[in-house]
């Protein structure tokens, strides 16, 4: 399945896309949030959309696409996870899980507009991977068992200001990963059966150029080890959103130019749809409310 929220910031509505239609999930729940995936919702959503008991959402083609989930508890963050990445950003690959977190707070729409915080002279793409939690996820027993407290992918942007992360961190990464809409997901939640994320490809875009083109299946740390790793040393729960890192091609590298006003990111994985986000300066920046 393919579950979406549309609608203005704060009040999108939830929908499940199926036969080109948008039918609307506010008699299942209010939204898609840790309660509705923690609760079954997905599997009453396959019920109702079984039984032909979901109204289609008029319009739903007009309106402003949200991220598929809304306000996560927590994004957990996986550093240098691709070796060819860890390479350009002058590291060898890690032995050992790299985990950071982002604000949840930066969660926002695909599609929307992307400040380029106050003083920011290097703000970076990152195309990744983002898994979301569907069930409690603690001390796994096994990376094999973390398949099943799954509940979905999305596409993410993992923005970051590298100054802010490296130069002036004092050694943590979240103080350049947390600014205003720095996460753009989606524009779906696609349920596993649906896709086989461990070998799909990953690419972005900037003003039309290619930047990066890869594979989940060039991953240091699979999916399943990531979570399984997590487990171990904290509490996932429904609705957080575990981002699985970035391949090669970012402006870290010194190839190519950090992202300015008017600059235009798109982002794609093959099977999890398209985000195309337009960067502002910070005193053009629309007020940020919502997801």
């Amino acid at each position: 399945m393919r579950i979406a929220r549309l609608g203005p910031r704060g009040a999108e509505v939830p929908v499940v896309l199926h036969d080109d239609r948008a039918h609307d999930l506010r008699g299942i729940a209010p939204d898609v949030d840790g309660a509705f995936l923690g609760g079954g919702g997905l599997d009453r959503v396959r019920d109702a959309l079984a039984a032909g008991d979901l109204p289609e959402l008029e319009g739903a083609d007009a309106l402003r696409i949200g991220a598929p989930i809304a306000r996560p508890g927590a994004v957990y963050c996986i550093g240098m996870n691709y070796a060819a990445h860890a390479a350009e950003s002058g590291s060898a690959p890690p032995e050992r899980l790299v985990m950071f977190m982002k604000s949840p707070n930066t969660v926002q729409g695909p599609d929307d507009d992307v400040e380029i915080p106050r003083g920011s002279v290097k703000t970076d793409w990152e195309v990744e991977l983002g898994v979301v939690i569907g069930t409690r996820t603690s001390y796994l027993r096994s990376p094999e068992d973390a398949w099943a407290h799954i509940a979905g992918y999305v596409v993410a942007d993992d923005l970051s200001e590298r100054d802010w992360q490296l130069a002036e961190s004092g050694g943590q990464w979240s103080k350049g990963k947390s600014a205003p809409g720095f996460c753009p997901t989606g524009p779906w939640l696609v349920t596993p059966d649906e896709i086989d994320a461990r070998a799909v490809r990953l690419r972005s875009r900037v003003n039309g150029d290619p930047r990066q083109d890869s594979s989940t299946a060039d991953l240091v740390f699979g999916i399943d080890r990531i979570l399984y790793e997590l487990s171990q040393v904290l509490v996932l729960d429904p609705g957080d959103l575990v981002l699985t890192g970035t391949p090669e091609g970012v402006a870290l590298s010194g190839r190519f130019p950090y992202l300015a006003a008017g600059d235009v990111v798109e982002l794609e994985i093959d099977g999890l749809g398209r985000q195309r986000h337009r960067f502002v300066a910070h005193e053009d920046a629309p007020e940020v409310a919502g997801a």
